[in-house]
This record gives structure tokens, sequence and C-alpha cells, in this order.
């Protein structure tokens, strides 16, 4: 009894600092400042060189940036290694603590992800990646990361991480088309591990309801702030008829149209979007989905947010009136707010320290 409850408290306290490290990890500011000097100057004028000249590919690489982070096993890690000390008690066999330390650490090398790159690894014979995930398959901008990856690698063959120029790029694709700025820090390092069957669990679908979207980012470390924010990257871009179709025609499986669209814009849509259409592009800010701007949150506040998930921030108190403050205030706080929670975002069980490795190519493994 004694060594079981010994366990349970232990395994109390794993699971306190690990959800305590998923968004504080070992980063800075700078970190290639002697390594690779000038590594993130080539970053900002390659992204800027690509972004320029094709606009819509900000919106592309933010989104591929908030794939990559939200892919991760931390639970199944941590459950792991509490299904470990609960064998050890129930059998009362004493595992080494440097035994545990290092079965924990090998299944969380082959398990542990979030931004570290995952999402840019190619399939390969024995394993399909997550570029192959449904929920990837509209992904684009990868062209752009092997591109300054490769021009990094010029001046500094093997230093500086495939996870970390994703991150750069995002906030530099941003800027480039008149968006926030944002420190980026860095020091991640890239993943071995890329599966397709662990995205759709893992990232907010567009069909998400509040309730869906507020466990999805808390199980992340990320706060409902943070996700009324985030969400907020949809006033770039665009989308699939097909993500946000069954508003239009069968919402609850009855040919019915969802009763929160505004009337008008639904008829907009219907006369974008046909029944089964999974070709057409929508604008996500209608009217201004090329500028960073606050007018997404005068959409939804007006019940004209293209997806499901962006119709329910109005269906949670504090979502509500966030949304309500941006709409009504031009966006007053928005660019500071965005820049926190990506950078936040930016932190979700990273790579670090000798964890990993340096990718030379981001398409796949060494």
């Amino acid at each position: 009894m004694a060594i079981s409850r010994l366990v349970s408290r232990f395994s109390q306290l794993i699971l306190m600092f690990w959800v305590i490290g998923l968004t504080n990890a070992n980063l800075k500011l700078g970190f290639y400042q002697e390594t690779c000097p000038g590594a993130e100057d080539i970053v900002a004028k390659t992204t800027f060189q690509i972004v320029s000249r094709s606009p819509t590919l900000a919106a592309s690489l933010s989104r591929l940036h908030n794939h990559d982070c939200f892919v991760r096993g931390t639970l199944l890690r941590i459950k792991f290694l509490c299904f470990l000390l609960q064998i050890s008690a129930q059998y009362h066999a004493f595992i080494p603590l440097w035994k545990l330390d290092r079965i924990e650490y090998t299944f969380n090398d082959e398990r542990k992800k979030g931004c570290d790159g995952s999402v840019l690894l190619d399939s390969t014979k024995t394993n399909k990646a997550e570029k192959e995930s449904l929920a990837n398959l509209s992904l684009r901008g990868f062209h752009v990361i092997d591109t300054v990856k490769a021009a990094v690698e010029k001046k500094c063959p093997g230093v500086v991480s495939c996870a970390d120029i994703l991150a750069l790029v995002a906030r530099d694709a941003v800027a480039t088309i008149h968006g926030p700025y944002w420190e980026v820090p860095t020091g991640r390092r890239d993943g071995r591990v890329s599966i397709s069957s662990e995205v759709i669990p893992n990232v907010p679908a567009p069909f998400f309801d509040i309730n869906k979207l507020k466990s999805l980012f808390s199980a992340k470390g990320l706060s409902v702030k943070d996700l009324v924010v985030l969400s907020g990257a949809h006033t770039i871009g665009v989308s699939h008829c097909s993500s946000f179709s069954s508003r239009l025609f069968n919402f609850t499986g009855k040919g019915d149209t969802d009763p929160t669209l505004d009337p008008t814009y639904l008829l907009q849509l219907k006369q974008k979007c046909k029944p089964g259409d999974a070709n057409t592009l929508v604008e996500m800010d209608s009217g201004s989905f090329k500028n960073f701007d606050e007018d997404y949150y005068n959409l939804v506040s007006k019940r004209r947010g293209l997806f499901q998930s962006d119709a329910s921030l109005l269906d949670d108190t504090q979502t509500k009136a966030y949304v309500n403050f941006q709409a009504n205030s031009h966006g007053y706080s928005f660019s500071k707010d965005f820049a926190a929670s990506v950078v936040k975002m930016g932190k979700i069980e990273v790579l670090t320290g000798n964890e990993g490795e340096i990718r030379k190519h981001c398409s796949f493994i060494n």
C-alpha cells in the first residue's frame, strides 16, 4: 500500500511538471548568434523575395507552422511512464530510476512531437507521413521552407533546424504582407518521426464546436484567449468548399443549413459552392483575405465566419467578448495578442539540446 501511494504521488508530480513544460521549452532569442551569425537575416530576406511575389503564401506558411506545432504525443508519453510505475507497484517489482528514464527517453524520442518540423517530412515505403493526412492534403509552402533551408545551409551547414526555419518563415511571411512582427525564440531540434494518423486527433478542425476547440487547445497548454486570438489567422487565406459545405447543405444530416449563418452570406456561399464541390476556393475573410487585419472579427460578429469553428466563437462568453472587442475597436490589440499567442504556440513540446537532430534536408531525416 505504501509503495502504491508513493507511486501515485510520483505519477501526479510527473504529470504536473510535464504539463507545465508543454509551452515552457528551453528556447531563447538569438540562439544562432554565435554558431550561425546572420541566419535569421538570410531567412527573412529569402522569405520576403518569395512571399512578396506570391502574397497568398503567407497564409499557407502560417498554417504550416500551426499544423506542425499541434501534432505531438505528450499525453501518450505521460501515460506510458505512469503505466510503468503502476505496473512496478502492482507486482512489487523495483525498476531502477535510471532504467525508467532510459525507457521513457527512448519512447519519447520516437513519439514526442510538437514544433519539430515533422510536418515537413516525406512519407517512406513503410510509413505515411503527416503530409498525407486528409487534414494536411491542402497544405502549401513546403518549397519555400526547402528554399530557405538551402540558403541557410550554404552559410552554416548542419546548424539551423528545419523546425526553427519554419517558425521564422511563418513570422517573416506574415510580416511581408504587413502583418504583425514578433521575436521568435529559437533552439528547436528536428524530429525523426512523422505519422499520418496522429494529425486528425490533434489538429483543430473547421467543423469543431467551441467545447472541442477549448479542450484541444487546453491539451496543448494554450488558453481560451490563445484560441480566439489564433483563430484570427483566418483573416488571410482561402479554403476549399468541402471544409464548410455541410453548413450550406446538410448541417444536421437532414438536408438543412446552419441556422447561425447570416442569410445573405449563406446565399453568397451557395452561389460559389455546389453540393459535392471539393475544388472551388473561397476567401476565409471575404473582401480582405490578402490583408492581415481585424476584419475577421467583424465578419464573425456579424455571423459571417466561414467555418463552424469560427461561428462557435460566439458560443462562449470569453471568446465572444474578444471577438466583439476587436470588431468594435478596429483590432486595438489584435496584432500584439497574435504575436504573443504564436510565440506561445511555437514552444509546444519542442525538442532541444541533444534531442532529435538537425536535418540537412527538411523533407527527410539524416
